[in-house]
């Protein structure tokens, strides 16, 4: 039954090919630009279209992704050329495993994010849904295009609904952070547009396919300016994806944002890791000649200082949302580390990673808010501070008579968790396990994916006397170690919020706020229960990312429709110059 499913959706999605491509942009744009003309005590009404068209933009998503996952080359790349111009004359939009797999899991946070923000933070501010929609126009944008100036098109849409939607809520930490976020992005924004414009006074081209024939014929005397240009392009896509020391403004501005917020913004760390993986592997992969690989040693430094950076401040992390913060970064930088290595295997590994450490660290920083909504909400709730003396034990630590009863001398020792507080203790269970990569969950089949790729570079029969080297041997050593950090800060905040106090009334916890932590985490389990699958998913998504031709042939050979033509005229229209 849900083979014949699959089929179906496949068979649909072939016959709106290519346009159906368009929907993930398109959708939200019109989307958004009807919310703008709703007023705003319409708050109801715009939920409820945010909320559909988010599911709808999940569906066309799911579509897209099944159409690319069909086997063999020519099914599983997608081009659009949306101006009718080949390439690379046009603006070209391109589908592919990869680009299909972050449209949806763009659209799994979202759906979850605006089904959480429907409970309460959505009225906390103006333009909410238009600016969350916009949002995912730039987000989907960044994931299909094709050409780097529609590349910074897209980034600036992504990045001036984000500057609206990090001040909703206002409030003075939110606007010093939100200042900060601005102002990190306008330079990064600057440079992306001066990295740009040298690589297109080099290469004459901006269209990613032909940069990619264009950058191996090179002159030499260019070559150094070329990878200038390379390294301040690659600068703008590391600070969005967090890299040290560029990371300094993302736990503020994460943590100053409402929870809804905070849990999209976690896509937004792996724009910078989508574009990074996908442009080196196709400017810089093997076949780029003389600059073959370039900056591959950068990327793994500089991911592995991220992950030390992010494990260490999530050790010296109180507050939950900064602890998510750091989990984020964490994760970019364990991203980046294994990216820079360019082995299919390890790129396997992290790809799948990827959605999972995503799922998990959006899901905390919608549970931080519910934890510290019921910690601190009201002076019957328990404060941070407490005696170090163990409730209900004397010095010889055996319970005290009398002491395991409340004011109406009712036990309190074995009395029923509240189903409210149970499913937030479960939540930051499973969102530990996950950030820490611990057995039984996705963390850690991703984690061990990795590894295994580090000991067994060309494979677990083919690597005998292959040794990973110094950088592998550190990336192996630190991943270990940066999950028991993590281990350690996310294990000291849980017994600090869940254990340390017994004087406390149930959460309040309405379905729209644990339903979506609920689903986020249960793709967590999904993800596990089906490792296997979507190990051979991502194993043809990191082959096609590391051998760049096909890629290259399909956007660079796709044909214009022609266009209508008159009995009297029935010669074939000519090609666009």
């Amino acid at each position: 039954m849900s083979q014949g499913l699959i089929t179906l959706v496949e068979q649909g999605a072939s016959a709106l090919m290519p346009h159906l491509m368009l929907a993930p942009i398109a959708l939200p744009l019109l989307t958004g630009a009807l919310m703008l003309l709703m007023r705003e005590e319409q708050r109801l009404l715009k939920l409820v279209v945010n909320v559909l068209s988010t599911a709808l933009g999940l569906l066309v998503s799911l579509a897209l992704l099944l159409w690319a996952n069909q086997p063999g080359a020519t099914s599983s790349m997608g081009v659009y050329l949306a101006a009718n111009w080949q390439a690379p004359f046009g603006i070209v939009l391109a589908l592919d495993r990869l680009s299909a797999m972050m449209l949806v899991l763009t659209s799994v946070v979202a759906l979850a994010s605006i089904v959480f923000a429907g409970a309460r933070w959505h009225r906390a501010g103006v333009h909410y849904h238009p600016l969350f929609q916009f949002q995912l126009m730039g987000l989907a944008g960044a994931f299909l295009t094709a050409d780097l100036f529609n590349l910074f098109v897209f980034f600036e849409i992504m990045l001036a609904a984000s500057y609206g939607l990090l001040l909703h809520g206002s409030g003075r930490q939110r606007v010093q952070a939100g200042l900060h976020y601005i102002a990190i992005n306008l330079a990064a924004s600057s440079l992306f547009l001066v990295g740009v414009s040298m690589l297109y006074g080099i290469t004459g081209t901006l269209n990613m396919a032909d940069l990619a024939q264009v950058i191996p014929l090179v002159a030499t005397a260019d070559r150094g300016l070329l990878h200038a240009a390379a390294a301040i392009l690659a600068t703008a896509f590391l600070i969005k994806a967090a890299v040290w020391p560029l990371n300094f403004w993302l736990v503020p501005a994460y943590s100053a944002a409402t929870a809804p917020v905070g849990a999209l913004f976690a896509l937004m760390t792996k724009v910078g890791v989508y574009t990074i993986l996908r442009l080196w592997t196709l400017l810089f992969s093997s076949e780029a000649g003389a600059s073959a690989l370039f900056g591959s040693l950068w990327l793994i430094g500089g991911g592995m200082v991220t992950m030390a950076f992010g494990a260490v401040g999530m050790l010296g992390s109180q507050r939950l949302t900064h602890l998510a913060g750091f989990a984020a970064i964490l994760s970019s930088g364990t991203l980046l580390a294994a990216a820079g290595f360019g082995q299919n295997l390890l790129t396997a590994g992290l790809l799948y990673y990827l959605p999972s450490s995503t799922l998990a660290v959006s899901a905390l920083f919608l549970t931080a808010d519910l934890i510290d909504r019921w910690r601190n909400d009201g002076a019957s709730y328990a404060p941070f501070e407490r005696s170090d003396n163990a409730p209900f034990l004397n010095a010889e630590l055996v319970p005290t008579e009398g002491l395991n009863l409340d004011e109406d001398e009712e036990v309190l020792i074995g009395r029923v968790i509240p189903a409210a507080a149970a499913l937030l203790g479960l939540a930051f269970i499973v969102c530990t396990l996950v950030i820490t990569g611990l057995p039984p969950l996705s963390g850690f089949v991703g984690k061990f994916a990795m590894l295994s790729a580090l000991l067994n570079p060309l494979g677990l029969t083919a690597s005998a006397g292959t040794q990973p080297g110094a950088p592998g041997w550190t990336l192996f050593v630190l991943m270990i170690a940066t999950g028991l950090l993590a281990l350690i800060a996310l294990t000291r905040v849980g017994i600090r919020h869940f254990w340390s106090t017994h004087v406390r009334v149930a959460p309040q916890l309405r379905v729209l706020e644990g339903l979506p932590i609920a689903v986020l985490l249960a793709l967590c389990v999904a993800l596990t229960v089906m490792a296997g699958p979507l190990m051979q998913f991502t194993q043809a998504t990191a082959d096609a990312l590391h051998s760049p031709g096909t890629y290259i042939r399909a956007v660079m050979q796709a044909q214009p429709i022609p266009g209508p033509t008159t009995p009297g005229n029935a010669h074939p229209p000519k090609e666009a110059p």
